[in-house]
């Protein structure tokens, strides 16, 4: 049994509104979207038109600089429209399921004989390779890159978040053929297993280095396992992906067909009944929240967790990356008395409220700011939350400034936005520190490539 891997440093956000293991019922919805916004840097080129009729694994759209990198349809049916933003930028492009779920076939194959290149070629064919992503950067794989290592977290730590044992039980065949496909990708995959739970799924994968980790959140973030495992230096490319996506990855191998089945949870204070169900990627939101909202006040939908999730409205589509929609207040009420006010039932990180004496206590957290954007205050905030041994304050300041030495110094390569969110949670200056984070890389990329 391999060493337990202890995350001191962290926070747990104890919320209302968590899951049972228990899935519900719910209509699949007819409408579902890719979103190319999901997808940093990808600049989309549409292939077909609207109205057109598409598979289950027809190309939609294409990254104009890795144009073999494909963006395919998750249902049969046709393309209903291509939303754009400002500049004519493409925001989703929503299909139209017919309800058959057809898909195209791409052949079974016999994972044991297949060489790095077929599976590249199959990956990349069946839209399959949006799922795997670098590190540094956290941006989706170069085709011609060979990654030292590939990383899976088997858990996610985060506020109200899925439980993957639960989820992938059933699954475990899929499972291994993932596995099995990443070995002919890396000499080495790694799994970060939650050292509390007794995970068969995880334990019984042959072909794996597992490693166990204990701590509050963001213990099960890949960044924050990656670096416990095998720091990156500069140079250095590992790739990552999720649990689903590896079993999806499995069952396109062994049935020949691409598998867009996706387990969510739909959690948080505003749901009335937080429960599992199975969909399909990019599915609309609107049967999961149907009669099951908490409707006193204005509600914040969330696709993903409160730290790093996006907001979206009541027709909005769960993102590509996203195994849960989340829904709390929006906090936009008056507030008496404001921070004057005793607080009691107040959540605080330090003692500023007499909530530190009820450390197991759970609360409806909302999404009011409290405050402005103010100066940064140097107050060692976030190196109380962030497990690496970076100085994120000072890492901060030198994005800011677009100082790139001092940003590489300082660990930008080690970073992704998930792994600065519990900082943006605590930070007194109310800094969007994620946005910071991705400037700052985005910077890197211009620059160094």
């Amino acid at each position: 049994m391999s060493e337990v891997i202890k995350i001191k440093k962290g926070l747990d956000i104890r919320l209302k509104g968590k899951a049972d293991n228990v899935f519900g019922q719910a209509q699949l919805p007819d409408l579902f979207a890719i979103k190319p916004t999901d997808f940093q840097g990808v600049v989309p080129k549409m292939v077909i038109k609207e109205g057109e009729k598409v598979k289950a694994g027809s190309v939609l759209f294409y990254d104009k600089y890795q144009p073999d990198v494909k963006f395919v349809s998750p249902v049969s049916g046709e393309l209903k429209a291509v939303i754009r933003g400002e500049r004519r930028k493409i925001l989703e492009v929503v299909i139209k399921s017919d309800g058959n779920n057809e898909s195209l076939d791409f052949g079974t194959s016999d994972i044991a004989g297949l060489g790095r290149d077929a599976v590249v070629k199959r990956l990349l064919e069946a839209g399959a390779w949006p799922y795997l992503r670098q590190r540094p950067y956290d941006i989706i794989a170069r085709i011609d890159d060979t990654p030292k290592a590939i990383f899976i977290s088997g858990f996610d730590s985060a506020p109200l978040a899925p439980d993957y044992d639960f989820i992938l039980t059933g699954k475990e065949k899929e499972f291994q053929a993932g596995v099995d496909i990443l070995n002919k990708l890396a000499e080495q995959v790694h799994i970060g297993i939650n050292d509390e739970a007794a995970s068969k799924v995880y334990n019984n994968t042959k072909g794996v280095n597992i490693h166990r980790f204990n701590g509050p959140h963001p213990a099960g973030n890949v960044g924050i396992q990656i670096g416990q495992v095998m720091p990156l230096n500069k140079g250095d490319l590992i790739w990552t992906l999720q649990p689903q996506e590896v079993a999806a990855i499995g069952k396109l191998f062994t049935t020949g067909k691409p598998d867009f089945e996706r387990t969510i949870v739909v959690a948080g204070s505003e749901i009335k009944k937080p429960v599992y169900f199975h969909t399909i990627l990019g599915a609309a939101i609107s049967p999961y929240i149907k009669n099951n909202l908490n409707t006193s006040e204005n509600i914040r939908l969330i696709s993903g967790n409160v730290l790093t999730g996006s907001q979206i409205s009541d027709d909005g589509y769960l993102g590509f990356y996203h195994s849960q929609f989340t829904a709390i207040p929006e906090g936009d009420e008056y507030e008496f008395m404001g921070w004057a006010a005793p607080g009691f039932g107040k959540y605080s990180i330090s003692r500023s409220f007499f909530s530190w004496m009820c450390p197991k206590k759970e609360y409806r957290l909302n999404a009011n700011m409290h405050g402005g954007k103010r100066a940064i205050v140097v107050s060692g905030e976030y190196e109380k939350v962030l497990p690496m041994d970076i100085m994120a304050e000072q890492l901060f300041k030198a994005i800011l400034v677009e100082d790139i030495d001092k940003m590489e110094q300082l660990g930008i390569y080690e970073l992704a936005e998930e792994d600065v969110a519990l900082c943006e949670f605590v930070c007194t200056s109310k800094m969007n520190l994620q946005k910071i984070l991705r400037d700052g890389i985005d910077l890197m990329i211009k620059e160094l490539g």
